[in-house]
Parts: structure tokens; C-alpha cells; sequence
């Protein structure tokens, strides 16, 4: 016999074996333990970041594209809708006109902010330390009021939109180029960062929320090549100003997900994106777009409450007040008007060409510019200029220049207005949170007696008890969820405390709560210029060391402070209007406006791009049928900030 067939003899008696044991056991009624059977690990879906879309939806432009691509489809964020009964009047949202520029003290605001850029500019002196020489309007106007155009070609090739075949609307350049005769309604869904809601024809909710979705619906049709159909295989990024209205955002991403039919959403912050896209783990974001400014300082990717900031005024005031300063000189195409779309979009071009920060530029300058509109020939204007391509963009810094009168200059973050579907709001919070100190300060109190020499503790317990209203919301800048609900004020926000001061303790709660009111109002109704409220930004941060980082990165992103020196000239203005006690502790302050060589425009969506590709953004997604069964209590639940 070999050895393998031994082996073999010996394996089946041992089976044999084993079989008569288990015979003996279940005679003697003995169970054997059952191993559990193996449970998988439950699969964590992958998401592939080219079916991922990433939309920043801004005043005047949309940004949408894959989280894939390098680039994002950007187009005028506008819509022509055709009238549905004949004879209908026209409507046209105003592009550079706005509400608080016709009251009787606007020019004289708009002179006294000139005056006050005319003596900065003369204050500070040129690279090889001479003062500029400032140059009167009137040289410059006696040139160009003698200008003519000389024709460049007798057709300018420039064509309305073809309307002929009546299509229902019209989205991006298309719409900017409809013929004012036509039978058209003009609607640009989102002004100075909000849903356009007015009183106007098509400013419901409902009717911005429907341009809303036929715009983006539009270019992920046509420009992404995406069926709608198959948005169901999708997931949406959204972006969202760092001051936003809960009701508008659930409104849209509501939309987003029932409508269109997105399978799954994340909501984040424009700001927080910005540093992603950059590249940055802590910056003071001043995000300067078209129609408002908004500053926010992020560290960690949390957004400090405190310290987010929002003036009501941006690229587009800074072209309204090159136009006004272009008539002042004699400006040679004199039909030039603000309520036409096709000046705007010319005054839009000649401040991008002309404008500058650059202190060194000094004396009249020739330039010329050729203007190209349907049904014309195409001109080419001469132009002379001195101090107005600088004046304009300083109105950034002094906004009384901008000539607005009676209008909210500045926007900060205030309480939740509550929402049926979320009945565990801040409100919620707040009261609990009361009833807890309540109950705790009361328990304490009660210790404090029963205990020799207990008084001193009693009073301790209640100087904390109060010292929370004015303590906890300058402490919730370090990104404490649960600090931010319960430091901010039932009437206000947070920065009221950074506005108020200490030592408002022994003063009876409702008194604080309508004093507070009036400084916050009485703060809001001030144009504050972009370097002071940077450092008002700033200032709201919690401790030293983080206003210590926001100092060494303050990172400008948007497109309306894209001027030639205006990184040197905004670090000039802060240097000199910092803290005298921040100069010794900050090494240094830097202001970046391009990082990585990027376009300062984009950075935003570059970051939310980013987010898609993040392993953490896994658990804040919104899924559809979430959404469906609990409403805005997922935004409370998922939303990376504190909703």
C-alpha cells in the first residue's frame, strides 16, 4: 500500500469519526453553536465626478459645468420670455440702473465721494515719491467734444436674435441680442446675489424659480449634452451666497431635485468653495462680483458666522460710475444710455479696458474704441482721459460715490424666520437651550445657599448665566455649530456684539435686544468701503490667532476687482488701516488675487468641482427621496455650515 493511499484511509475514518460524534451529541441532545453567517460590508457608493454638475448661478453670470472639466460653460445669466397675448407692454430688468440713484441728495453724495477719491489720490505719492499732479475733466473735454466717429464698416455684422420661428424663450447672448421691438419680456433671475423677487411682471418666486430652470435646464441640454431625462443619473452642486435666504435656497434646491430630477444634491458656500478652489485652508474671502461684495472668513472649511459680511454694491456700480465720469469728459458717443443693453454691455467692455488701481499711471492718455450694434455701421471712437479710469474703481473703497441714496448698503446674518418643516430650528434650540440654563443656574443657586459660604458661587453661576448674551456669539467664530445658534440674538446677528462692546450686562434684556436693533439697522444703512470692511470682517473673528491667519491670506476672488494694481493697492490701504496692535503680531499681510495663476472668477466653481472629489462630501449629499420624505430638516442635517 503507498503512502497516499494510507493518507486517504486515514482521512475517511476520521470522517467517520466525526459523523459518530454528531450522532452522539444530538442523542444527547447537545447543540452545536451555529457560526453567524459572514454579513458584507455594506458597499459605499462611488461617485464618479463626471456625472457630478457643479452650478454657481452669480447676478450676472452662470458658471455650470462637470466636476470633470477644466472649464465651466459661463453665459449671461438672463432670459427673454415671449409675451402671451399680443399687444402686451414690454418689461426689461434694469442692468446698471437701480433703485436710490434719483433722489435729490444722489448727486450731491456722488460729488462729495469724488471729492474725497480726488484727495486720496492726491495724498498718495508715486513710485519715485512725487505727488501725482491731478488733471481737470475739463482738458479732456474740450478734446473729445470735437470728436467725430469715422466709419469702419458700413455693416457692423452684428444681428439681432432671429425670432422669426417664435420660440417661447431665449437664454444667455441670445437673449441680451432680442430686438426691443419684439414681443419680449427681459428677466435676469438673481440681483446682488438674491432671487429676483419684486413686484414686477415675473418677479414671483414662482416665476424666478421657472427662469431659474429653464436656464440651467437650457445649457445642460445644449452646451453639457446632457438629455434631461438622464439627470436622474446625476448629482448637482450647489452654490450659495455666504448670507443667504433659507426660504429662496430650499425653493430652489427643491427644484433642483423634484424638477429637474436630480438623484442627489450637496449645498455649500461660495466662500468656503473659494478656498477649496484655491487651494487655502484659511483665507478672509472678499468675494467682489457684479452686483454686491461679500466677506467671509473661512478656516478649516467652516465659515465663521461673525465674520460674513455682504455690501450691496459691486462691478456693475463701479461701470455706472465710469459712464458718469465718461459725460463729465466730454464723453464722444453721446447716445450712450443706461437703460439700453447693448451700452451696458459696451460701458462694461471700456471699464475692463480702461480702469486701473495703478497710482503711477498719472496725465491725459488717448484711446480709442470702436462700437458694433445691429443695424448700424461699426464706429471707431477717439477718446481722451485722465484721472476717471482710476476714480472709478476707487468708488470700491469710497461708496458714496456710487451716488445710492436710502437703500441697505449692508447685509448681515440674521436669525431663521422659522419653517414649518423644520420644527427643530434655531428657534427650538434657543428656548431649550434657556430652559436648560435655566434649570441649571437654579440648581446652582440651591447648592449656594445650602453650602457655608456659598454666595460667592451663586454669583458667579449668574454673572455666567448673563454673560452668555453678550460672551457666546463673539466665541461661535470658531465655527461651533451649537455656539453660532445660541449667540446670536433673537433680533439680530452676531455682529451686533462686535458692534455694541462689552459692558452691557446689567442692562435689561429687552432694552439690549431694541438698542441692538438700532445700532444694526443704523450699521446697514452705511456704505462701508471693501478695506473697512475687511477689517471689520476680520475683527468679528474669535481669537488673535485667527485673525492672525485671515490677515496673512486675504484671498480676493470675483471678477469686479480685476483692475491693474489692484492687489498693491488694496495691501496699501490695509497696511496703513490695520490694528496698530496687529502690525507687531502679524508677520505678514498678503492679498492674493490669483492664486495658482487662476481666473479669479472661476475659483468658486473650481472648489465646488473640488468638493465632488472629496471621500468626506460623501455624508453630505441629499438624496432625493430623502428630500421628498423630510424636506429642509436635511439641509439642518447635511449642510456643511450652520443652517
Amino acid at each position: 500500500m503507498t503512502q497516499a493511499e494510507k493518507e486517504q484511509d486515514n482521512g475517511k475514518e476520521k470522517e467517520k469519526e466525526r459523523d459518530k460524534e454528531k450522532e452522539k451529541e444530538q442523542q444527547r441532545g447537545v447543540k452545536r453553536p451555529i457560526a453567524p453567517p459572514a454579513i458584507p460590508d455594506p458597499l459605499q457608493e462611488q461617485i464618479q465626478s463626471n456625472f457630478v454638475i457643479v452650478i454657481h448661478p452669480g447676478s450676472r453670470m452662470l458658471r455650470i459645468g462637470r466636476a470633470t472639466d477644466t472649464l465651466p460653460v459661463t453665459i449671461p445669466h438672463v432670459i427673454a420670455r415671449r409675451h402671451k397675448q399680443s399687444g402686451q407692454p414690454r418689461y426689461e430688468d434694469a442692468w446698471l440702473l437701480r433703485e436710490g440713484l434719483n433722489k435729490p441728495e444722489s448727486n450731491e453724495q456722488r460729488q462729495n465721494g469724488l471729492k474725497m477719491v480726488d484727495q486720496a489720490v492726491w495724498s498718495k505719492k508715486m513710485s519715485n515719491g512725487v505727488r501725482r499732479t491731478p488733471v481737470s475733466a475739463e482738458q479732456a473735454r474740450a478734446y473729445n467734444c470735437q470728436i467725430r466717429p469715422a466709419v469702419l464698416d458700413s455693416s457692423s455684422r452684428v444681428k439681432w436674435t432671429n425670432t422669426t420661428h417664435h420660440p417661447l424663450h431665449l437664454v444667455g447672448e441670445e437673449a441680451l441680442y432680442v430686438n426691443p421691438s419684439d414681443c419680449y419680456n427681459i428677466h435676469w433671475p438673481v440681483v446682488r446675489g438674491q432671487l429676483n423677487v419684486h413686484a414686477g411682471p415675473g418677479g414671483s418666486l414662482t416665476a424666478v424659480l421657472a427662469d431659474l430652470e429653464t436656464i440651467w435646464g437650457h445649457v445642460i441640454q445644449k452646451q453639457l449634452d446632457i438629455p434631461l431625462k438622464d439627470l436622474k443619473y446625476y448629482r448637482c452642486i450647489l452654490l450659495v451666497p455666504d448670507i443667504y435666504n433659507r426660504q429662496h435656497i430650499k425653493e430652489v434646491v427643491n427644484m433642483l431635485l423634484l424638477n429637474m430630477g436630480f438623484s442627489a444634491i450637496i449645498v455649500h458656500q461660495e466662500s468656503v468653495c473659494a478656498t477649496f478652489g484655491s487651494g487655502l485652508s484659511s483665507a478672509c474671502v472678499v468675494d467682489v462680483g457684479d452686483q454686491k461684495t461679500s466677506l467671509s472668513c473661512v478656516e478649516d472649511g467652516v465659515s465663521h458666522r461673525n465674520s460674513r459680511l455682504c455690501l450691496a454694491y459691486g462691478g456693475s456700480d463701479v461701470t455706472r460710475t465710469l459712464f458718469w465720469l465718461l459725460q463729465r469728459a466730454g464723453f464722444p458717443y453721446r447716445d450712450c444710455q443706461l437703460s439700453s443693453r447693448l451700452d451696458c454691455q459696451l460701458l462694461q467692455h471700456l471699464k475692463e479696458t480702461f480702469c486701473h488701481l495703478d497710482q503711477d499711471i498719472s496725465g491725459l492718455q488717448d484711446h480709442e474704441f470702436q462700437t458694433r450694434f445691429p443695424e448700424a455701421p461699426a464706429l471707431l471712437y477717439q477718446v481722451r482721459l485722465g484721472d476717471e479710469k482710476l476714480e472709478a474703481p476707487m468708488g470700491l473703497f469710497y461708496p458714496t460715490t456710487f451716488g445710492i441714496v436710502g437703500q441697505k448698503m449692508t447685509s448681515l446674518q440674521y436669525r431663521s424666520q422659522g419653517d414649518s418643516e423644520d420644527p427643530h430650528d434655531e428657534h427650538y434650540l434657543l428656548a431649550t437651550q434657556s430652559k436648560q440654563d435655566q434649570s441649571s443656574k437654579s440648581a446652582a443657586d440651591r447648592k449656594a445657599i445650602s453650602r457655608p459660604g456659598g454666595g460667592l458661587d451663586g454669583e458667579m453661576s449668574g454673572q455666567g448665566g448673563v454673560g452668555e448674551l453678550s460672551d457666546l456669539p463673539r466665541a461661535c467664530g470658531s465655527g461651533s455649530s451649537g455656539g453660532g445658534m445660541k449667540g446670536e440674538m433673537e433680533l439680530g446677528p452676531a455682529q451686533g456684539e462686535c458692534l455694541m462692546g462689552a459692558g452691557e450686562v446689567e442692562e435689561p434684556l429687552s432694552a439690549h435686544l431694541s438698542r441692538k436693533t438700532a445700532i444694526m439697522s443704523q450699521f446697514e444703512s452705511k456704505a462701508l468701503g471693501l478695506d473697512k470692511a475687511i477689517l471689520h470682517s476680520i475683527d468679528c473673528c474669535a481669537s488673535d490667532e485667527t485673525k492672525r491667519k485671515m490677515y496673512s491670506s486675504i484671498l480676493v476672488v470675483g471678477g469686479g476687482l480685476m483692475f491693474h494694481g489692484a492687489q498693491e493697492f488694496l495691501l496699501h490701504r490695509i497696511m496703513n488701516k490695520m490694528p496698530p496692535s496687529f502690525r507687531r503680531l502679524v508677520d505678514n499681510v498678503e492679498v492674493i488675487t490669483r492664486p495658482k495663476d487662476m481666473d479669479p472668477r472661476l475659483i468658486s466653481w473650481k472648489g465646488g468641482a473640488v468638493l465632488a472629489c472629496l471621500d468626506t462630501t460623501q455624508e453630505m449629499w441629499i438624496h432625493q427621496r430623502e428630500w421628498q420624505r423630510f424636506g429642509a430638516r436635511m439641509l439642518r442635517e447635511r449642510a456643511a455650515f450652520v443652517w
